[in-house]
């Protein structure tokens, strides 16, 4: 399985907290970058974190430093991306994707994957 598997989506007010999921096979974790990347309507998609395999180096966007958090659970073969303090400019589906190789832009990963899953949705409200 190469493609990704996202969940955790949903609705919360803002200050609230969210994890999303994502599932990959053992092999990606253990070789490929994954990464969170998330688009609003009527916007180009932009990189929120990501964690590299090997040291598990991790990259985050300014707009998320501080209040995001990727990690990776090497035996549930699932990275984490903990969301709090939720604000509104946060909703966009978001999206898990991998690759064997990355770009650091603006402090995380260029949107540039081969490999997405199919986006869960994030609506924070006022």
């Amino acid at each position: 399985q190469v493609q990704p598997v996202e969940s955790g989506g949903g609705l919360v007010q803002s200050g609230g907290s969210l994890r999303l999921s994502c599932t990959v096979s053992a092999f990606i974790l253990d070789t490929f970058v994954v990464g969170w990347f998330r688009q609003a309507p009527g916007k180009e998609r932009e990189g929120v974190s990501c964690i590299s395999s090997g040291d598990g180096s991790t990259y985050y966007a300014d707009s998320v430093k501080g209040r995001f958090t990727i990690s990776r659970d090497n035996a549930k073969n699932t990275v984490y991306l903990q969301m709090n303090d939720l604000k509104p400019e946060d909703t966009a589906l978001y999206y898990c994707a991998t690759d064997s190789s990355f770009t650091i832009v603006r402090g995380t990963c260029a949107p540039l994957f081969e490999y997405w899953g199919q986006g869960t949705p994030v609506t924070v409200s006022e």
